[in-house]
């Protein structure tokens, strides 16, 4: 039994029964008199319940599409001004069912329940579901026009609801459809969405140089107020640091540190050290590994996140500035790994063009030319000569020679009758 003030679902039922049979021209004002009585007066538990069946009349056959159209929107309107998340999706969810046999007549009514719940969801921290209403949106229709910034902002709002549910492969399915239409995206903070969207899939995919370029661009962006620009730039700082080494991540460090900007950002003392090939310690490693989202610390093949492969790479890179050449037993040592480890990660880094030199494994020695590479790797099978070899050589072979020309010329000023004879002959 209702409290007196309360007005109970049965009372919402007979007072649509009785809107339905009204004149047509006095059934606008009785829905909204009543639509703020169920609002006003509803308990929270009643509340759903009575919502779902006043939409369910007004999408009814008794009231027309001109009457019901505005009716739905208002409802909408006021459904969203309610502040339990919970309310609105079970209303909402409802009302989308009831919509769907003639969607086709109420496709912007449609859209703003769709919207509605999708904020309703993402209030809930349920952004897969977010997503899954937002899919259902109409973006293609002959009833009305959706022009390309709106269909950019719900696949925008899609792609970063997957993104915050870590699954960059539907995020980016969705970022690929923003590809075909920002071009003609007029609208700023919806292309800015795009290049964080972009940045942060590469991230989550582990193309970290990619990330870091996007973060970059992003970060210059003067839309985008100081902090927010300051925090893309530490996180273009840490995928640029995650990037394998080699010539393409070595221009990326070096736009990095030239950026007056850095040097405001906690990530520049390892960027520094990386930068000028200063070998990092256990201890630098293991702070900058603080400041790391899960994915960014992810296992690869070898049983190594990502930053331990990082830093072996670099601190490689480093020793090969200090070294001609380095036992495998001795560079192992110094990078924290064992000999044939050492020797493999060296071996990939020179067949992809990212260390220039090669391996002698008979004496077990690795060698450097210290040469940057194109970033196009060596032939397969050939051993690569290093640079620094080559000049070496040469240099010895000149000197031979010339030292070979001044005992001929000694020879001839001191015994020129000998010289005459054996150059004669």
């Amino acid at each position: 039994m209702a409290t007196a003030g309360t007005l109970a679902s049965s009372q919402v039922t007979e007072a649509l029964l009785a809107l339905e049979d009204a004149q047509a021209s006095k059934k606008a004002q009785g829905y909204n008199e009543l639509l703020d009585t169920i609002l006003t007066t509803s308990t929270p538990d009643q509340l759903p319940s009575n919502l779902i069946a006043f939409v369910q009349s007004v999408l009814g056959d008794s009231v027309g599409i001109v009457t019901s159209r505005p009716l739905l929107a208002s409802f909408v309107n006021k459904l969203a001004s309610l502040p339990d998340a919970d309310v609105k999706i079970a209303v909402g969810t409802e009302a989308i069912e009831a919509l769907a046999p003639k969607v086709v007549s109420y496709e912007e009514q449609d859209s703003a329940i769709k919207l509605m719940l999708a904020d309703s969801h993402e209030q809930n921290d349920d952004f897969t579901s977010s997503a899954k209403v937002l899919q259902q949106i109409t973006l293609d229709s002959s009833q009305r026009h959706v022009t390309d910034d709106d269909k950019a902002k719900i696949w925008i709002r899609i792609t970063r609801c997957y993104l915050e549910e870590d699954d960059p492969t539907n995020a980016l399915s969705y970022l690929n459809r923003v590809k075909n239409v920002i071009y003609n995206v007029q609208d700023q903070p919806t292309k800015l969405q795009f290049q964080l969207s972009q940045a942060r899939i590469s991230d989550s995919q582990r193309n970290f140089l990619d990330a870091s370029n996007s973060y970059l661009n992003l970060s210059l962006e003067s839309l985008i107020d100081e902090d927010e620009r300051l925090h893309a730039l530490s996180a273009a700082i840490i995928c640029a640091v995650l990037a394998p080494a080699g010539p393409k991540r070595a221009r990326q460090l070096a736009r990095l540190y030239k950026d007056d900007r850095t040097p405001q950002c906690d990530e520049f003392s390892i960027l520094e050290k990386i930068f000028l090939d200063r070998v990092l310690s256990p201890e630098e490693v293991r702070a900058f590994a603080e400041k790391l989202q899960p994915h960014q610390m992810a296992k690869t093949a070898d049983g190594s996140t990502v930053l331990d492969k990082a830093v072996l790479e670099h601190n490689l890179l480093g020793v090969s500035r200090l070294y001609s050449n380095i036992p495998v037993t001795n560079l192992g040592a110094m990078l924290g790994v064992d000999a044939d480890r050492a020797e493999a990660y060296a071996a990939q880094m020179i067949e992809q063009g990212r260390l220039s030199g090669y391996i002698d494994q008979i004496d077990g020695l690795i060698h450097f030319s210290n040469e940057a590479t194109n970033g196009e790797g060596f032939k397969s099978g050939v051993p690569s000569i290093g640079t620094r070899e080559l000049r070496m050589w040469d240099a010895n072979v000149q000197g031979l020679a010339e030292e070979v020309e001044r005992v001929t010329t000694m020879i001839q000023t001191t015994h020129p009758e000998f010289y005459e004879l054996k150059m004669g002959a």
